[in-house]
């Protein structure tokens, strides 16, 4: 047996015991995490802002700290690689297992990279998380704000959305008045902050309305936009 395929079985063997202890609602050491974060971090950079991904999969939308939610998610449909899922975003914040739902979303994606996809939300930003609640909850399991820096660095490497059979259009929350195709979108740089507005910040905050054409949120980011609208926009991102 080589040793690449030796330190790759070593690799999957500690992913397992760490995807083992965050079943058991047990976070994982500072260390960890930050051997796990940039181990993600180094994947997601090699991925379009745009992931395609293969049917089936389960899309799996905000979970927010809701740790035991996810866990039912898996007992109901089935854990990777058995299962492929497509995670939307929001991962943290509000909930009280903040940490343990994002570590184990990106430990999924670390071990089973070719089956798990996770894009970003908009509670993946460093001002929505001192203000919801996964700041004060990183100070609380690890006594510092170290592993919120590790993990709000990593948010700025998640891709902005994804696309299922180039027939699904999936972003966290909407579409942009700016953006009119996935290449368009692909040509952004994500690699940041959200920022407060701009098509970067449209795909992740803007909502489906009843009224028709596009308005102002009133979340005070992003754009509300109609059923009709919506659907003359997404075809033409196949192109």
């Amino acid at each position: 047996m080589s040793l690449g395929r030796v330190l790759a079985q070593q690799e999957a063997a500690i992913l397992d015991a760490q995807i083992g202890q965050l079943g058991e609602c047990k976070f994982l050491s500072e260390s960890d995490v930050i051997e796990l974060a940039a181990k993600c971090k180094e994947l997601l950079q090699q991925e379009p802002n745009v992931t395609h991904v293969k049917a089936p999969v389960v899309v799996v939308g905000d979970t927010h700290g809701q740790f035991h939610d996810l866990l039912e998610i898996f007992k109901i449909a089935g854990r990777a690689p058995d299962t492929n899922y497509l995670f939307l975003g929001d991962y943290v914040d509000r909930g009280y297992y903040s940490v343990e739902t994002v570590c184990m979303v990106i430990a999924l994606k670390v071990r089973w990279p070719q089956r798990v996809v996770i894009i970003r939300g908009n509670h993946e930003s460093r001002q929505i998380t001192q203000v919801y609640g996964f700041y004060e909850e990183c100070l609380r399991k690890y006594g510092s704000p170290r592993i919120w820096q590790v993990l709000t660095d990593l948010f700025d490497s998640l891709p902005l959305a994804a696309v299922i059979e180039n027939q699904l259009f999936c972003p966290h929350a909407g579409l942009s008045p700016q953006m009119d195709t996935v290449d368009q979108i692909n040509g952004l740089s994500r690699f940041e902050e959200v920022p407060h507005e701009g098509p970067m910040c449209d795909l992740l905050w803007s909502d489906p309305d009843d009224r028709m054409g596009w308005g102002i949120s009133p979340r005070g980011a992003g754009y509300t936009y109609g059923q009709v609208r919506g659907a003359r926009a997404l075809p033409r991102g196949w192109s």
